[in-house]
């Protein structure tokens, strides 16, 4: 089906870190190929072999409004006539600044720069110096992104510091993140017990997206919140994924939870590269020039970028497609979870507003043990038989999929009939490969 995009893979290992620029983007987990795009428009992609797939990765949640939205490839087109880069403020990065300030109550001073890695780089560094402490806390199946201080896992025991999980990444710094499971009350609790008054700060997805949808247990961000005010640490929401997915703002704002910092990405920057860390004005003032907490970056608030994620945002607030995204969204998990019902497909949903994932598990995960558990050799026989029916899903178990308002009731439908297909394949043969 994709000899186009084998051929272009061959081509791509000669000169590309194994083919790819980013590790899910190899398909490992799922046994075949990259299937390579040439263009996307809308709710579909369109692969070099010249196959139309309905995507609900959505460059793995930015297209919120569908590929290449006509109002925001307007908007570039125009700042691209003014040139692409300046290395010098621009009045759009201000004004781009002024809307996420006026919609986060927890942000009154911003820092753009041009990834989530570099955001959460940033936020760190800053907790640790407004702080004066040098320990993190993060939690199993949370990521953020691949800054050496956030590639770690847990060591022996229920509360530990933590060890590298990547070559490259040494000891001395891993061992200044700590690890807690998601979701566990009484490890947070026993942590900041041992090791509160060298904790500068907690950071957390408030509802994991990164080993699939994880949602947080009832009180869980409120007693984050609690427990760092306690011990004086910061705690750092990462909303790269869940700011304005589920409502213009972002976890934090239908939770009515402030954070001491803000993480954003993905959707402020219309699907280019742009992301900003943010707070209040007494953490954010110890940032350079103001301060003596340094980050800088040539391509930080590059105005093209930062036109896109004007334009995204202005459409977000104007027509407010939360609702109907989110009734989309129930509608296709609900339909898919009856349909494996009916075929005894062990089946388990996560989802919040247009992000969901499934989990081949009969017990929704709560934390990342949990998703473990799921069978992935299930995930690959369904992933592939969407793939063939033109359904392009993330191609890993432990990843979140994504709705856009270009979606439409017949791409739901079709999606839907594609799975009912697969799961009575799946129960006639129990696995297919």
């Amino acid at each position: 089906m994709f000899d186009e995009s084998k051929k272009l893979f061959e081509e791509a290992k000669k000169y590309i870190v194994g083919g790819v620029n980013s590790p899910v983007r190899a398909f490992k987990s799922v046994g075949i190929d990259p299937i390579f795009i040439k263009n996307a428009k809308g709710a579909y992609l369109y692969s070099e072999d010249d196959r139309q797939f309905i995507d609900y990765v959505s460059s793995f949640g930015p297209n919120i409004l569908g590929h290449a939205n006509n109002t925001i490839v307007n908007k570039v087109k125009a700042a691209l006539e003014n040139g692409f880069t300046y290395g010098a403020c621009t009045k759009a990065e201000v004004d781009l600044a002024k809307r996420i300030v006026e919609t986060f109550d927890s942000v009154e001073l911003t820092r753009f720069v041009n990834s989530g890695t570099e955001a959460v780089m940033s936020a760190i560094r800053l907790a640790r110096g407004f702080t004066q402490r040098e320990n993190c806390l993060k939690f199993k199946g949370c990521y953020h992104g691949h800054y050496d201080g956030m590639l770690v896992g847990a060591g022996s025991g229920a509360a530990t510091f933590g060890v590298p999980t990547s070559k490259g990444v040494i000891e001395d710094i891993a061992k200044h993140t700590l690890i807690c499971e998601y979701n566990d009350f009484d490890a947070v609790k026993k942590i900041f017990q041992d090791y509160g008054h060298t904790i500068a700060c907690v950071i957390v997805e408030p509802i994991a997206a990164n080993m699939g949808v994880v949602l947080p247990k009832p009180g869980f961000l409120q007693f984050l919140r609690d427990i760092t005010y306690q011990y004086n640490s910061l705690l750092i929401f990462d909303e790269v994924i869940t700011g304005f997915r589920a409502c213009y703002g972002g976890i934090q704002t239908l939770e009515n939870i402030k954070p001491d910092l803000t993480i954003l990405g993905k959707i402020i920057g219309g699907g280019f590269p742009l992301a900003m860390y943010g707070g209040n004005r007494d953490i954010m003032s110890l940032v350079s020039p103001e301060g003596p907490v340094y980050q800088a970056g040539t391509l930080s608030g590059n105005p093209i970028a930062v036109q896109a994620g004007i334009a995204t945002l202005d459409m977000l607030k104007n027509t407010n497609p939360y609702n109907q995204l989110k009734l989309n969204t129930q509608i296709l998990v609900s339909r898919t979870m009856g349909l494996a019902n009916t075929y005894d497909i062990p089946l388990s949903e996560n989802s919040f507003g247009s992000c969901f994932t499934f989990f081949f598990t009969e017990n929704k995960p709560t934390n990342y043990p949990e998703v473990l558990k799921s069978n992935e050799r299930l995930f690959k026989n369904f992933f592939l038989g969407m793939i063939k029916r033109g359904i392009y899903f993330a191609p890993s178990q432990f990843e979140a999929n994504f709705l856009s308002t270009a979606h439409t009731k017949k791409d739901i439908e079709i999606t839907i009939n594609a799975a009912e297909e697969i799961f009575k394949e799946l129960k006639d043969a129990k696995f297919i490969v």
